[in-house]
């Protein structure tokens, strides 16, 4: 504001002109309604007042006459003074009305409410500075009024002016004057407009930075924290399987060898199983906006005990008779085997007891994997099978059909039977000895009409020389029996 005497630049809130010293007198504009009710009253006063006058005149005619026949000798009545008096009086009362409704008026447009009420009129008409001055008004008698600087906010943003938005809603945020609700939507509408500009490192930015875990998870979807690693950096005795997580939606990328990884790094998609030896792993997060976390390094020493290999009895060789291939663990330690020529893991068949050995040649592959993960040696046998003078296996097969059939177990060699709507079938499976015998082992599968073949619990013996059918048991001691049929 510039000093009406001298045109001076005044200092903000200054009343008196530093460079003349002449006082600035500000005066409000009226509102229409109380401008009219001043000026009537005035209006009707200054009649009274006229008529007062022309009552005064009169009276002074009336005690010049009066005088002047004094003059010629004859005495008059004075006129009083009390109209006079009434004149001086309405004065007064109307000067003290005029001021005390000076006063209330100017009390008036000085309130909070009466400057938003102004705000939101001139914003109606898309007077958006007008309506800001009026906040920022308001805002000089009470700044910690959040409904102003929200409607500055708005106000701001209407006309694409988002930082000078952003400051508005800011004061919100960085000051402790106001209440939880305003703060958390103060940080909802900041989010909006960073989200509007595709600013998502600035979300990111401030949710870093935001103290209130409530707020912070609000907004979980913005947020790139560094991943998470299921267990602490340090020395193990067990191989251990490292999980990492991420606070929301998105992608890890890792490295194991410290390196520092980027997005053509591996994608973490399944626990790591660190096992014995010395290890780094690095890692990042990338949220669904393309924010990246900072990146994280743990090292971890696994050191594991190696497991002796398990014991195989019997030695490779040929063999003409039946034989049971038994294998002896550690405790603590599980065994598992292949017969394909792969290496055995933990995902390979387990050995449960003794395997009968198979017809032909086959090669065993043992190993001791321990309860922390570790794998032993692994153990190799190589076994030759062929007996001498034996029914072939489609033989004994065949024989075992027809004396199911003559037992009226099945209805016909087709497999089908009074106990089971589907059919049943009968495949050679090992060979076993049993109290000096030899006998071929033979599964039973039921098939329900749709294909697919279910094994059920019975295993059925052709013996390898003369062919006779049995059914497997046991006896008390749970050794191997057969149970004729």
């Amino acid at each position: 504001m510039k000093c009406p005497h001298c045109g001076n630049e005044m200092i903000e809130g200054h009343l008196i002109c530093e460079t003349c010293g002449e006082e600035i007198r500000i005066v409000p504009d009226f509102e229409p309604e109380i401008e009219n009710s001043i000026t009537e009253t005035l209006s009707i006063l200054v009649a009274g007042q006229d008529d007062e006058s022309d009552t005064v005149v009169e009276q002074t005619n009336i005690k010049t006459k009066t005088k002047t026949k004094e003059e010629h000798g004859k005495t008059e009545e004075p006129v009083p003074d009390s109209r006079r008096i009434w004149v001086i009086v309405s004065l007064v009362i109307f000067f003290v009305v005029a001021l005390v409704t000076y006063g209330a008026y100017a009390y008036h447009i000085q309130t909070v409410e009466y400057q938003i009420e102004k705000a939101r009129e001139y914003a109606a008409k898309e007077a958006y500075p007008e309506a800001i001055a009026c906040l920022e008004e308001a805002l000089t008698k009470n700044p910690y009024a959040a409904e102003l600087l929200f409607l500055e906010a708005d106000y701001y943003y209407v006309q694409k002016e988002d930082d000078a938005a952003l400051r508005a809603l800011f004061r919100i945020i960085d000051n402790n004057g106001f209440s939880y609700e305003d703060v958390e939507e103060a940080y909802n509408k900041v989010v909006t407009i960073y989200a509007n500009q595709e600013q998502y490192g600035m979300i990111n930015e401030l949710l870093q930075n935001c103290q209130d875990d409530a707020i912070v998870n609000m907004f979980q979807s913005y947020l790139a924290m560094a991943p998470e690693f299921s267990y602490v950096e340090g020395d193990y005795a067990e191989v251990i399987p490292l999980k990492l997580s991420s606070n929301t939606s998105g992608t890890i990328y890792y490295t194991v060898d410290g390196t520092r990884p980027d997005k053509h790094s591996q994608i973490y998609t399944a626990p790591l199983f660190l096992e014995d030896g010395e290890h780094t792993i690095s890692a990042f997060f990338v949220n669904d906006y393309g924010i990246e976390s900072e990146i994280v390094t743990r090292k971890y020493v696994i050191n594991l005990s190696v497991p002796n290999a398990p014991e195989v009895e019997l030695y490779s060789g040929e063999y003409t008779e039946p034989m049971m291939i038994v294998a002896e663990g550690l405790e603590g330690c599980k065994i598992f085997y292949t017969t394909d020529g792969s290496e055995p893991t933990a995902d390979s068949v387990p050995y449960t007891g003794p395997i009968p050995m198979p017809l032909g040649r086959t090669q065993f592959k043992f190993v001791n994997i321990s309860d922390e993960g570790v794998s032993s040696e692994v153990i190799m046998r190589t076994y030759t099978l062929a007996l001498e003078d034996a029914i072939p296996t489609d033989q004994a097969v065949e024989n075992l059909i027809s004396r199911l059939v003559e037992t009226e177990y099945l209805e016909d060699a087709a497999g089908n039977s009074k106990r089971y709507s589907g059919t049943l079938s009968y495949q050679f499976s090992s060979v076993l000895g049993i109290d000096g015998s030899g006998y071929y082992t033979i599964n039973e599968y039921y098939d329900d009409g749709t294909g697919i073949l279910s094994r059920t619990d019975k295993v059925f013996l052709i013996e390898i020389h003369t062919g006779e059918a049995a059914q497997l048991g046991y006896d008390e001691e749970g050794e191997f029996v057969a149970v004729a049929i």
